[in-house]
């Protein structure tokens, strides 16, 4: 294979997608590409995205036609230098061979998802890759493992990833036995060790930084390093209305306008976003345990436990946020000092980490590799 012809693929955001739509192309034949360069929009069954250049060149063919959809690892582009020769590119896109997704190995072609009876109730959780370092993602209030679609198979190529749905969420149970974040952080205790993890970097969401803060107080021993993403937990702010809401919306019309607040791009919320969200706000149980959770983490509108002041002796910490969330204040980033890197992302909000998804994944990378 010609190793200055790089391809662009059809991405694979998560354990449950098979192809995307190309809606869009942000760069024009013949442009120059650096890495990180946003450069195609695609739409999946979940959500929106942007597909981030991974090379650098020249944008040398597209082939992607937007409006259709392709299989995951299809290819939709070329990169390549100037001086390599139209035929050459030519042949490298006759010659290129979809593979088929049980081609690449045991873990893809194995469950997508696994379950664990734990102290806390059937926990469902994905894992992926074997690298020495272990990480687990904990996603925020209302979300589940798929809210780690842009990160988990990135981090999976450094380290040994677990992403799992908290105590009440996705398919996990729904009935929330301490529904406060020390009854929480207890569950993902419980969770590490049901599935053998002694310690672990912990990477937490929203609601779900606060879980692995706490975790990291009570049980600093299981805690290898935190990465702080749109945290709660640093202080009293949140947009109370935002969670309040969440947690009583039973349609579409409530529903799609808090799903957007999530994001500084509201268009990468998908009509399969929105359905997919009330599908699982419609299970039995899940009134009950988001109300029970928003009354013990967010009572009226503010955060319950701020940890910030007792954190700055913990563990080596990496703090992410977007500049444009509009749930847990941006300035919340700083709180922590010296005691912490931080890092504020322009062109995101509050999932940073799937607006901004490259960047994150290579914060999170060198924080652990440190």
């Amino acid at each position: 294979m010609n190793e200055r012809i790089k391809p662009i693929v059809m991405p694979k955001w998560g354990l449950s997608m098979s192809e995307g739509k190309v809606t869009g192309w942000l760069k024009k034949p013949g442009a120059r590409i650096a890495v990180g360069d946003e450069i195609v929009e695609v739409e999946t069954d979940k959500i929106a995205g942007v597909v981030e250049a991974g090379d650098a060149g020249q944008l040398r063919r597209i082939l992607g036609e937007p409006n259709t959809v392709y299989p995951v690892k299809a290819l939709i582009g070329v990169v390549a230098d100037e001086d390599v020769p139209d035929d050459e590119i030519d042949a490298f896109v006759a010659g290129y061979v979809t593979p088929a997704e049980d081609d690449e190995g045991g873990e893809e072609a194995g469950p997508r998802y696994e379950f664990a009876e734990t102290p806390a109730g059937r926990i469902r959780y994905a894992r992926k890759g074997d690298g020495a370092e272990t990480v687990i993602l904990i996603h925020g209030f209302g979300g589940d493992l798929d809210n780690w679609l842009f990160n988990i198979d990135a981090l999976a190529g450094k380290a040994t990833v677990y992403a799992l749905d908290l105590p009440g969420h996705g398919q996990s149970d729904k009935t929330v036995k301490t529904p406060d974040l020390g009854g929480l952080s207890q569950a993902l205790v419980g969770f590490m060790d049901t599935v053998g993890i002694a310690n672990a970097h912990l990477v937490g969401h929203s609601m779900g930084g606060a879980i692995a803060i706490r975790t990291a107080l009570d049980h600093p021993e299981r805690v290898r390093s935190l990465t702080l993403i749109g945290s709660a937990g640093l202080g009293e702010e949140i947009d109370g209305d935002y969670v309040a809401g969440f947690a009583q919306a039973n349609s579409r019309r409530d529903l799609k306008p808090l799903l957007e607040r999530l994001f500084e791009d509201p268009g990468l919320v998908s009509r399969q976003l929105v359905d997919d969200v009330l599908k699982y706000k419609r299970l039995d149980g899940v009134e009950t345990a988001l109300a029970a959770i928003s009354g013990a983490v967010f009572p009226n509108g503010r955060q319950a436990e701020v940890l910030s002041a007792r954190l700055k002796d913990g563990p080596s910490t990496l703090v992410i946020w977007g500049a444009g969330d509009r749930i847990i204040p941006a300035a919340h980033a700083g709180v922590l000092g010296p005691a912490a890197k931080a890092e504020v992302i322009e062109g995101a909000g509050h999932m940073v980490q799937m607006e901004k998804a490259n960047r994150v994944n290579e914060l999170i990378l060198g924080h652990i590799a440190g």
